[in-house]
């Protein structure tokens, strides 16, 4: 199993309305790395869902249910999609000051590469920002 975070502005789809929709497709990525880690997904990963902007923490875990596939978004065939359900609210979310506070989370993709929106997490680090926010 892998780890992975999605950054959503929760203004433009939050944590609660993917709640309400039981599952959603990532879609709309037009950034390589992005896209290539989407490619990476597989079916039973977990994904931290962060929201950015407004609130910017970590408020949720989805599942991925089905592995990457053409974004419908688009004709353009270099974009693709996952399809993830919700799996476990946080019990209290964890900001990202408090990740770059975290000696053993310096590293992660949410702290070195801000704006990349879809991103992998080691366990360790997927473990820690889990109790954090536990």
């Amino acid at each position: 199993m892998q780890y992975w975070l999605v950054k959503s502005e929760p203004f433009k789809y939050s944590w609660e309305q993917f709640v309400l929709d039981k599952k959603t497709i990532w879609d709309g990525v037009r950034n390589y790395q992005a896209r290539n880690n989407l490619r990476a997904m597989k079916k039973g990963d977990l994904v931290m869902w962060y929201h950015s902007n407004e609130g910017m923490e970590v408020v949720g875990i989805a599942k991925v249910v089905k592995e990457a596939y053409q974004d419908p978004t688009t004709e353009d065939t270099n974009w693709v999609v996952v399809e993830l359900k919700p799996f476990k609210k946080l019990k209290k979310p964890v900001t990202l000051p408090q990740i770059k506070a975290h000696t053993m989370l310096q590293n992660i993709g949410l702290v070195k590469q801000g704006r990349l929106s879809v991103m992998p997490l080691q366990a360790e680090e997927f473990d820690i920002i889990l109790e954090m926010g536990s």
